[in-house]
Formats: C-alpha cells, sequence, structure tokens
C-alpha cells in the first residue's frame, strides 16, 4: 500500500504547481525498521533493529532509546546496509518502545515492538495441550519447564575424504540414519560425516567443499539445535572452528547468505514435540532435509528446520509458520539477515510450504514441494471420501470388481483407498494420535475419557474454527451432501444403474465422532466459511502467486496405492494458474529417478532465478519481475529414468498419465475447492446414460435435498480475508 500511495504522489506532484515552502529541501529524517521479523511479532526478547537516516548519520551521533534506556552502543555499521544496525536486548513481554534521535539534528524516528516469549505463541493461541516433550530423545537432556525447554547444544561434524562431497548413491534415507555422526541418508552406505572436536588437532580426512561463491573451505559443519515455541530446531551451516561466525556485522564467511528451511511429511494431530527436525533428525545427527541430502550445505546454504514443521508430528500450517518465523528470527539475530529462503519438503511438507508461501509471504522467497498437496483440508476431503466409498461397495449387496471401485474413486487403482483410508482419514478419534508418543490414556473415549484428547483435523486447528456451543467439540468444515459418488463412472458405462444407486444410498457420513453413519456429513456453516477466509484453503492467491515454486512430482501412481497422486499436486497447480499463473514450473519424474540429484538441480535453478529478481532494478512488482526474470527454456517437463528431460506436453501426457478423486468423478472442479456445494434437483440430462422415471425417483429418494450442482461457487466459498492472519484474530497481524 505504501508503494502504490508513493506512486500516486509522484504522479501528483508532476502536474500540480508546489508551494514555495514544499519546494524547500526536506528535513533530514530517521527510519526505525526490524530486520529479524515483523514489528509487532518479535519473539524472545531481542530484536534486529536498522536505522537510516541521511548521509552524515554515525554510530556516534544516533542515540536510540528503548524503553527510556539507552542502547545507542548496539548499533554500528553492516556491511551492504546504508544505515546502523544494532540488536536490541532484554525486551519486555508486550509493547516496547524505541526511539531514534540524532544529536545536532531534530530528526527523530520512533517505532512500537511487541515481544513475545520465546516458548510462544505468537500467530496461534493457545498453545495445544497436553503436550509431551521429547527432548531426551533427541540429545538436548530432560526439558527445562512444562513447556519443554532445553539448552542450546552445539557440535561440529565434517565429511571425510572416504566418501566424495556433496553425496554419493541414491537411496532410502531411513536406511542410512545412524546414531553416530551428521548426516548420510544417501543409501544403505556408511555415513560420511564424523564428529568433530573442535579444540583438538584437525583430522587429516577433512574434505573441501566449494560454495556457490566460490570459495573453497574444509566441509566443517556447525549444528546448533535447542528450542523455539516448544519445537526443537536445528540450524547447520558451514563453519571452521576458530574463525568468525557470521553475524548481522560479519559476512566474509563460508555461508553464502542464503537459507534452505526444511518441512517434514505426514499428517497427525498433535499433543507432543516431534522427535524428526523438518527432515533433519535429532539425535542421529541427520544432515539431509528429506530431499536435497547434504548438497545445499556443501555449496554453503544454511538448513534449518523444526519438530513443529513436520506434519507428521502435528499438521497444524499455522504452528507451523509461527514456527519458522521464529526459528528465521532468531536465525537473523544470531547470524546476520538472509539473501533469501527456499522451501524443502515432500508430501506433509508441501502442504506447508504452499500454505505458508501463500498466506504468510515474505517467510518463503522460493519453494521446491515434492509429492506435492495443495493443503490438509483438501488432502483430508479425498481420505473421507475414501473410506465412506470403501463402506458402501463393502456393504452394498451388488458386486463391483476392483475396476469399478477404480473407476468410482478416480485414482489410479483402488489400492488407493483401501492402503490409505484409515491411516489419514483423521476423522475418529484416535486414528491419527500417535502410537509411540499419545498414550491411549490421553485419548478421547465418549464413555471412558470423555475429556480426553481428539486427534481430529478440526481439533488440530481448534483455535482457528473454535468450537460448537452445543457439542464443545471443534467446530468441522467437511460435508458431503449431495455428492452424486461414481457419477461419471455410470455415465462412462464402467457402473450400472443399480450400484450408482447403492453407493449413494450406502456411502453416509460421520458423527462427531468419526463414526459411519446412514446420513450424509454436514459441514458446520461457520467452520466452512472460516476455512476460506482463514486461509486453510489454499487458493494460491496471495503470497504463492509471488514467488518461484518448481513442483516435483515423482511419479507413484498404480498398484500399491502411493498415498502421493499425482491429481493433488495438479490441484495446487490449478489454483496456483487460476490466480494468474507463470510462476510455477512442473517437473514430473519417474520413480526410479535419483531424486537428490533431480533436487539439486532444483535447487541449482530456483537460486539463480532469486539471483536475477534480486538484480532486477527495473519498474515492476514483485510478481512481475519473477515473471520475467525466470530462467530462459525454463517450462513445464518430465524425465526419464536417466533424468532426460522431455518439454512436449503429449509425450509427458503420454508416459505419467493424470487421474482424479473421488470428488472430480462425481463432476466437481479441477480445482477441488469446492467443500460443500450448492444443490440443484435431480435432473435428466446429467445422466450420459438411459435413466427411466422410476430410477430417477430412486435417485430423488436418496438425494431429498437434491445434488450438486457445480456450476456455482460452493457455499460460503470466498477468498481469504487478509495475510498474516493471527488465531484467534489479531487486528495488528493481519494485512489484507
Amino acid at each position: 500500500m505504501k508503494r502504490f500511495a508513493a506512486i500516486g504522489l509522484v504522479a501528483v506532484a508532476s502536474v500540480l504547481t508546489v508551494p514555495v515552502a514544499a519546494q524547500q529541501k526536506a528535513a533530514p529524517s530517521l527510519d526505525i525498521r526490524a530486520l529479524s521479523t515483523k514489528a509487532e511479532l518479535v519473539s524472545g526478547g531481542d530484536v534486529l533493529l536498522q536505522i537510516d537516516g541521511p548521509a552524515n548519520l554515525t554510530a556516534k551521533s544516533l542515540r536510540v532509546m528503548v524503553n527510556g534506556k539507552d542502547e545507542s552502543a548496539a548499533f554500528k555499521p553492516a556491511p551492504g546496509s546504508m544505515g546502523l544496525v544494532g540488536l536490541v536486548t532484554g525486551l519486555n513481554v508486550g509493547s516496547n518502545s524505541i526511539q531514534a534521535s540524532m544529536r545536532g539534528s531534530k530528526a527523530t524516528a520512533q517505532l512500537t515492538v511487541v515481544n513475545h516469549p520465546i516458548t510462544g505463541p505468537v500467530l496461534y493461541s493457545p498453545h495445544q495441550t497436553p503436550f509431551i516433550c521429547e527432548t531426551q530423545a533427541v540429545g538436548l537432556g530432560a526439558p527445562l519447564d512444562a513447556d519443554c525447554s532445553a539448552n542450546t547444544k552445539v557440535e561440529y561434524f565434517y565429511r571425510s575424504t572416504s566418501v566424495g562431497v556433496g553425496g554419493g548413491p541414491q537411496g532410502d534415507l531411513a536406511a542410512a540414519d545412524n546414531a553416530n555422526g551428521f548426516g548420510g541418508g544417501r543409501g544403505a552406505q556408511p555415513n560420511p560425516f564424523k564428529p568433530l572436536d573442535p579444540n583438538a588437532p584437525r583430522p587429516t580426512d577433512i574434505a573441501m567443499t566449494m560454495t556457490t561463491e566460490g570459495k573453497t573451505v574444509p566441509y566443517i559443519v556447525r549444528r546448533e539445535m535447542g528450542t523455539i515455541n516448544r519445537a526443537i530446531y536445528s540450524i547447520a551451516f558451514l563453519h571452521e572452528p576458530g574463525t568468525p561466525l557470521p553475524s548481522p556485522w560479519n559476512t566474509s564467511t563460508a555461508w553464502n547468505g542464503r537459507l534452505v528451511y526444511t518441512f517434514g511429511g505426514g499428517v497427525a494431530w498433535g499433543y507432543h514435540q516431534g522427535r524428526t527436525i523438518g527432515g533433519l533428525n535429532g539425535n542421529r545427527g541427520n544432515l539431509e532435509d528429506g530431499q536435497y541430502g547434504d548438497y545445499p550445505v556443501a555449496k554453503g546454504f544454511a538448513l534449518a528446520g523444526s519438530s513443529l514443521n513436520v506434519f507428521g508430528t502435528y499438521a497444524n500450517d499455522v504452528v507451523s509458520a509461527e514456527s519458522m518465523m521464529m526459528v528465521k528470527e532468531h536465525f537473523i539475530e544470531e547470524f546476520g539477515p538472509i539473501k533469501w529462503t527456499i522451501g524443502s519438503g515432500r508430501s506433509g511438507g508441501s502442504m506447508q510450504q504452499h500454505m505458508i508461501a501463500n498466506n504468510y509471504p515474505g517467510l518463503l522467497d522460493a519453494i521446491v514441494p515434492t509429492a506435492s498437496f495443495a493443503d490438509v483440508m483438501t488432502f483430508q476431503t479425498s481420505m473421507l471420501d475414501c473410506e465412506l466409498l470403501d463402506h458402501a461397495m463393502t456393504t452394498s449387496k451388488q458386486p463391483f470388481t476392483t475396476e469399478q471401485k477404480t473407476a468410482v474413486a478416480g485414482y489410479s487403482h483402488w489400492d488407493y483407498c483401501t492402503n490409505n483410508k484409515l491411516r489419514y482419514a483423521g476423522v475418529a478419534s484416535d486414528i491419527n494420535c500417535d502410537a509411540n508418543t499419545v498414550p491411549p490414556s490421553m485419548r478421547f473415549d465418549p464413555v471412558s475419557k470423555p475429556d480426553g484428547v481428539r486427534c481430529t483435523y478440526q481439533d488440530a486447528y481448534v483455535a482457528v474454527y473454535g468450537k460448537d456451543a452445543k457439542t464443545g467439540f471443534a467446530r468441522r468444515p467437511f460435508d458431503n451432501v449431495g455428492v452424486q459418488y461414481g457419477l461419471g463412472a455410470f455415465n462412462a458405462g464402467r457402473i450400472n444403474f443399480n450400484q450408482f444407486l447403492d453407493i449413494n444410498r450406502l456411502a453416509g457420513g460421520y458423527d462427531v465422532n468419526g463414526n459411519i453413519i446412514a446420513a450424509r456429513m454436514t459441514a458446520d456453516q461457520d467452520a466452512l466459511r472460516i476455512a476460506y477466509e482463514s486461509g486453510r484453503v489454499n487458493d494460491g492467491a496471495h503470497g504463492l502467486s509471488m514467488i518461484p515454486v518448481i513442483d516435483m512430482r515423482p511419479y507413484t501412481e498404480g498398484p500399491g496405492g502411493n498415498v502421493h497422486d499425482t491429481f493433488d499436486g495438479v490441484i495446487a497447480g490449478n489454483r496456483i494458474n487460476a490466480a494468474g499463473g507463470g510462476n510455477r514450473i512442473s517437473r514430473v519424474y519417474e520413480e526410479s529417478v535419483p531424486l537428490f540429484r533431480a533436487q539439486d538441480d532444483n535447487l541449482e535453478i530456483l537460486d539463480k532465478w532469486l539471483a536475477a529478481v534480486a538484480a532486477d532494478t527495473a519498474p515492476g512488482t514483485q510478481r512481475e519481475k519473477v515473471l520475467r526474470d525466470k530462467p530462459a527454456g525454463l517450462a513445464d517437463s518430465c524425465f526419464t529414468a536417466k533424468l532426460e528431460e522431455i518439454k512436449d506436453p503429449a509425450k509427458c501426457k503420454a508416459m505419467f498419465p493424470v487421474y482424479g478423486n473421488p470428488r472430480i468423478v462425481a463432476g466437481g472442479p479441477a480445482t477441488a475447492d469446492i467443500f460443500k456445494c450448492e444443490l440443484k434437483p435431480i435432473d435428466k440430462s446429467d445422466y450420459k446414460r438411459p435413466v427411466t422415471d422410476a430410477q430417477l425417483a430412486q435417485l430423488r429418494a436418496v438425494f431429498p435435498q437434491g445434488v450438486c450442482d457445480y456450476a456455482k461457487k460452493g457455499v460460503m466459498q470466498r477468498p481469504a480475508a487478509g495475510t498474516w492472519q493471527s488465531f484467534p484474530p489479531s487486528p495488528a497481524a493481519t494485512t489484507r
């Protein structure tokens, strides 16, 4: 808004007569801004500030008062900054007054900083309870308080010359995890990282590596672990002990100024701290981010993540954004400003990247989601449909072949539903409670434990959706009233009318405790409205439309039911394209492709793309620069097992066919963003095969309220109310 106002003022000034007084040189002014985070979202009692002013501003002439205390000594020149940079510490929880003045000048500036505890919350309140601490599981010792805090731990590791720098043979990440060092993870092979005692003589087998800046340095990695926002975080980058660490005032280090932030996969509903750290595995010392291997660190990138950036621990994207924001803030205050941050993560990690990039713009400057999903709610809806369809076709007296079940579900194979329905449906109260960390004694039971924890999607977002006054449970946004399951399969002649009728007669829905019942499931209207307004339905139209996106899809369709279906990535792309598109590149790979090599390539592409955007000083919005600075020749493509790139859309479609899901078969839009449809009367013209009046009467009995009219927008469907929303809503933290 300020940018547009300034442009408008310039335009007006060019045509109006300006008073003489206004033509005089403006008085010198000062400006204070927060570098480490938004001024209203500071955490941990400190904030990195920059103060800009006239050319004669110096550290000696600057006076900074923080809550009435002189903090001028904290400010000094910093590389790349025209002003003075200072780390202000000892902030009070709540509002803090920052006042700057310049000796010998009337120039002043003021900034209010709102500080929050390092344990949070900031964006999502209150914290989820109960909450099981797991600091001991990652080598940080027993928790220090009820917020699972732990002392910060710094360790050094080095890459041995016994394994080549930048990775080895591809393979299963889990196979390479071991308890004895820093990483590995490219196959079942010896861990190439060894512990390094910074006070001992240097080992003779330390490898060397060259960064993106052309610096050849010892491949020694500093890893810091601690707790922020009740999460266990990890920060790793190249650093040789005995040399200066990077800081806001020192950039002549091996770190290249960029950050890769990692997001872990899975979908589960929390109540514990987590033992994996966005792909960096705790006490097993795993350097891998789940995608790149050690490549980013070898090239000079910093690598960071936290246990609450793992959706397999707690699938709440607001808490994930909050945790990332706080970890980044700590990073910047300790090591200096970041040129740009690239998101990395697979599956549930892709959900976080899409949702954080869209709802909290500025945290991520580019993303490379792998095995993509647009958001949690879209994924959950398909899983609920799978279980209901399985129930209907199992209880029906009509026989169904596997091929017919597949046609109704829309996926490449019926295995998708049978393998994933219970694992991911997450409606029943205990389905997705982590069996290893959330004991049965804590879980909800309507009889024996009515006050127990409820492991459902909506309960994981209770501060977003609120509670139903009648039941006391979180409001639920899911709905299947009027959905004609199998409509496309019937119209295509894949199933007969009696099968079509029975599927819809028997599908039913879920009660509030996750039990399948005969009645269809009706969304809470407030929950549905909130889902759209709060950004839980990711429309791709906000921050996500302004950054480079490389969507990476290992092709896993077919028997076996791999949950990472291709169509979920297409949904994410369709929504971004509906918002303008052009900034997203899709790359599909044969399943046997060495994915680490592919990800290394994608990181390099994004890094060059962002460098071009940063260097672009021509007029234009951020989105315009992202579009015009896209690397030449970069386009949607697919890859063979030997990483041969194919840019012909027809060949890619033939090699990697895209399927659908139950709502697409039912006639829903390819954006999959209608979660409760407007209804219309049964219409004979909707059926492409002959149906009798008696059959139509049977359908009307199954759908007494009518069927989905997907030509209309969904019930309560609307744009998000703005970005940087907090829950409960806080006007200071929301932009529109």
